[in-house]
């Protein structure tokens, strides 16, 4: 018997539980009930993709006992359809040879709160009540959990104060609902009233506050916890990274390796999305070259962020690497990053050359897969192929459009110029376009200047989201370089009259392993004024050998010639490049973050410093990577 439970510890695929199973009817042990749970609960909880087969053993097997109904129930609790742990929980209530227990109860609860079902869950709870067993810890306090996971908070805590002698378990338990319910303030009366507070107590508080944005609170709860885990540091990392805190989140990485804390996963995963965000190239490579030496190379997640990371850094080429070495078998969060990165360079055809690569592998792409190709298409003008994804996605992968993908349409229409194209499939979507899809068609109408249809759409907009600034600002500039200076007047004057502010733009530069930003016009410090000293005397050299003369269009009319020129030289992006060479090694590349997206001027005085500076400069703006070299961008003036 020991020897037949060691053979089945060691099956690790549904191919040798197959040969296991022929063993054990070999031996004359495969009707007896014992092996059969452990069989079942080895394929349920340790074997991916066995749980189909342990249930095809179970029909098959006569008269299971609860143990096996539990098995198979935790198994499809756990797994991506938990809808049917409640079917055989119901199966198992209409067998008279076996009745629910409270394992029954607490995973079957688990599976109602998977499936975020609050009438199953309340159901479940009444049949608890009649079986005498919704006062037992264990379930009660999957009750709890559940009625936090289903939005029922004041079920979760009626519950709660039943209960006679609620554990730690059940007071965690009991929080995190609180925090579900989007209830701060309870969680942390709840929180105060704990009898006894356990490490994982202290990482639910701190996960609540971060989820909450309460980021205050939550650096407070970090300072104050008596003991932190990995747990800890990997929810403060990836909780500032998710609130936009990237500076905060790359910091408290580097505390944590300053108290020798071993990072983990998660925590990889949370800082190299930060360094995708503000594009710390440099600081991704450490990272890069931490992963190989504590031996995460192995791992698929932490790979994918890798490939986001350089990606968004500008680095194709070491994205493309980290892509094509990874140790174990991609998915399609693997694909679709490279896909997506391609896409971010304009490199489209390369995109779809990597898509098909992953069609021949049959992984099957899903819808974000395709935001990626239409995105791909969108910006290297491939019209047609964008269209056949399109249809692709609906007929061959039944698919069904979301908002983001007929807004991937708007914008590949929109760019190439076919503006009544795109308003004509905005007007037949068969869902109401938002705002994203009508200010898509209002940066397409600035592109290519036409004033008519970008009033109609800013009609449409200001139904919609009436205080945008960026709306007032693409249409005041849509006017200007029409000419309409009336219009222009009477736009800004709205805004002034609505306190609409405009957005202030802002770009970053990694120097040092340090991250600069500049704002236009902001106060200045030492490094600001190093900045606009280097920016001087580039735009001499420009205008000397480089033949530079300002693209003023959409500057106010109403000042004169040379403001106008002052204006635009002191966008940010401008700032950040002249910053990055006053300080960078010669021969080194300069990479540029910006907000909001890249100006002409600003494009045109990039593609001549590259030349005459003989620089590679990477600017990452709002849509997409400018790649800068020999006087010409990557984008082919296509953005």
């Amino acid at each position: 018997m020991n020897y037949s439970q060691q053979l089945l510890s060691s099956c690790k695929t549904i191919e040798t539980v197959k040969q296991f199973q022929a063993y054990l009817s070999k031996i004359g042990l495969g009707s007896d009930p014992y092996f059969a749970g452990k069989f079942l609960l080895h394929c349920a909880t340790a074997i991916p993709n066995a749980l189909h087969y342990a249930r095809q053993l179970f029909i098959h097997f006569p008269n299971p006992d609860v143990f096996m109904y539990n098995t198979l129930i935790r198994g499809f609790s756990e797994s991506d359809t938990p809808r049917h742990s409640i079917d055989m929980f119901i199966q198992l209530c209409r067998n008279s040879l076996a009745l629910p227990d409270s394992f029954s109860f607490a995973f079957v609860i688990k599976g109602a709160a998977n499936c975020r079902s609050l009438s199953d869950g309340i159901q479940l709870h009444c049949q608890a009540l009649r079986h005498g067993l919704d006062t037992h810890l264990f379930v009660g306090t999957t009750l709890i959990s559940m009625y936090g996971e289903c939005g029922g908070l004041e079920f979760a805590r009626e519950v709660f104060e039943e209960m006679a002698q609620p554990n730690v378990v059940a007071w965690n338990a009991v929080v995190t609902a609180c925090f579900k319910g989007g209830d701060v303030q309870a969680a942390d009366i709840m929180f105060g009233r704990m009898p006894v507070r356990n490490l994982t107590s202290w990482n639910v508080m701190l996960a609540g506050y971060m989820k909450a944005g309460e980021l205050e609170l939550a650096r407070k709860a970090f300072l104050e916890m008596p003991v932190k885990d990995d747990v800890s540091w990997s929810t403060l990392i990836v909780g500032f990274a998710h609130n936009g805190c990237f500076y905060e989140a790359l910091g408290s990485f580097r505390e944590l390796q300053r108290v020798r804390m071993r990072p983990t996963e998660v925590s990889l995963t949370g800082v190299l999305s930060a360094c995708a965000h503000v594009g710390a190239f440099e600081f991704g490579k450490i990272l890069h070259g931490l992963i190989q030496k504590v031996g995460f190379f192995w791992i698929v997640s932490v790979n994918n962020a890798l490939i986001d990371t350089y990606s968004k850094c500008g680095n194709l080429e070491m994205a493309q690497l980290v892509f094509e070495r990874m140790p174990e078998k991609r998915s399609i969060v693997s694909w679709t990053t490279m896909i997506s990165g391609l896409a971010m360079h304009g490199h489209g055809k390369e995109a779809i050359r990597l898509f098909h690569y992953m069609e021949k592998y049959r992984i099957r792409p899903d819808g974000i897969t395709f935001i990626s190709i239409l995105y791909a298409c969108s910006h290297a003008g491939l019209i047609e192929q964008g269209y056949e994804y399109f249809s692709k996605m609906k007929n061959l992968y039944c698919i069904e459009p979301a908002i983001e993908h007929y807004g991937c349409m708007v914008d590949l229409y929109g760019r190439a110029g076919k503006l009544l194209k795109a308003f004509e499939f905005v007007s037949q979507m068969p869902i109401s376009p938002n705002v994203i899809i009508w200010r898509t068609l209002l940066g397409a109408c600035s592109i290519h200047g036409n004033v008519e249809l970008a009033q109609q759409v800013k009609e449409r907009l200001s139904e919609l989201d009436p205080n945008n600034s960026g709306d007032h600002v693409l249409l005041s500039n849509i006017y200007a370089v029409a000419g309409k200076w009336k219009d222009v007047a009477t736009v800004r004057r709205s805004m002034i009259d609505q306190r609409i502010k405009k957005t202030p733009g802002w770009s970053m530069i990694e120097v040092d392993k340090i991250m600069h930003s500049f704002v236009a016009g902001a106060r200045q410090n030492m490094i600001v004024v190093e900045a606009y000293e280097k920016l001087s005397e580039i735009m001499l050299r420009l205008r000397d050998e480089g033949g530079y003369v300002a693209e003023v269009g959409s500057v106010l009319h109403d000042i004169e010639e040379e403001e106008k020129e002052d204006s635009i030289s002191k966008h940010s992006e401008k700032l950040a490049v002249a910053f990055g060479i006053s300080r960078l090694c010669e021969g080194k590349s300069i990479r540029i973050v910006k907000n909001l997206r890249v100006c002409r001027d600003c494009h045109t005085v990039m593609k001549l410093i590259s030349r005459v500076y003989a620089l590679e400069i990477v600017v990452r703006d709002r849509s997409r990577f400018h790649t800068f070299k020999n006087g010409s961008c990557s984008c082919r003036d296509y953005w």
